[in-house]
């Protein structure tokens, strides 16, 4: 306790850092932040914009930023986006921002953060160009939590010798991350031609009866073949999870002699 109060009264610390360290979050006017989590659950906190003013995020990835090193914001707008790099820019003008417009995803690191690296890779498969907002979202998450991560997209079962062109491809990744809007077909496919884990992904395209990601839900739930499935337009879960089940990956292989 003592070194942390000595620590803030030198400058070394700022108080969101001393606030971290003892409580495991951080405050700021946009909230609590969790900064404990990665080190708790293995995910990072991430912020969701929906919701949030444009401030509340500038907050709380100022608050990241100071108690992690990084910041990982979600579902932003244009109007997140400015805001939180006029806040970064001024509060610590040297951080990088990248943002994923088509993700809608934003990414800050500070210049001594350094990304976990994984021996395991995340193969995110998509079936049409419309499935590519949470894919997008899912690789996103999966390299900040250290997987590799590689792309097949525009393989849907409409055309399915797009996908079958693609099979040894698929059967070299670890996890694969299948996404789907309309009936949601492709996981079940997927998971009958590979010994992969497959996490389905349903999302929302599609129209009328069972439009809006429903039927896409329901069909990778009732799947015949092995596959587990995330929420609607879930892309953040399903790449946290696989980069989970990298990460375990991962551990086999350095735990392993040969």
């Amino acid at each position: 306790m003592r070194e942390l109060l000595e620590a803030v009264a030198a400058g070394d610390l700022s108080p969101a850092e001393a606030e971290a360290e003892l409580a495991g979050y951080a405050s700021s006017e946009g909230g609590r932040f969790d900064a404990a989590r990665e080190t708790r659950a293995g995910v990072p906190e991430a912020i969701l914009a929906d919701g949030k003013t444009p401030t509340e995020v500038a907050d709380l990835a100022t608050t990241a930023v100071e108690t992690t090193g990084r910041a990982i914001a979600t579902r932003l707008t244009a109007d997140h986006v400015t805001a939180v790099r006029d806040h970064l820019g001024r509060e610590h003008a040297d951080v990088t921002v990248d943002y994923d417009e088509r993700a809608r995803m934003l990414v800050a690191h500070t210049p001594a953060f350094e990304r976990p690296s994984l021996a395991a890779t995340v193969g995110i498969v998509t079936a049409g160009t419309s499935d590519a907002i949470p894919a997008g979202e899912a690789a996103i998450i999966a390299r900040e939590m250290g997987a590799s991560v590689e792309r097949v997209d525009d393989v849907g079962v409409a055309g399915i010798a797009r996908l079958l062109d693609r099979l040894e491809e698929l059967r070299e990744y670890d996890v694969l991350i299948v996404a789907a809007g309309r009936e949601g077909a492709l996981p079940t496919v997927v998971a009958g031609l590979v010994d992969t884990p497959i996490i389905g992904l349903p999302v929302s395209t599609g129209y009328g009866y069972g439009g809006e990601g429903e039927a896409a839900l329901l069909g990778m739930l009732q799947s015949c073949t092995a596959l587990t499935a995330v929420n609607v337009d879930a892309g953040f879960t399903a790449g946290a999870q696989a980069a989970l089940i990298a990460r375990a990956v991962d551990a086999a292989w350095d735990a392993d002699p040969a």
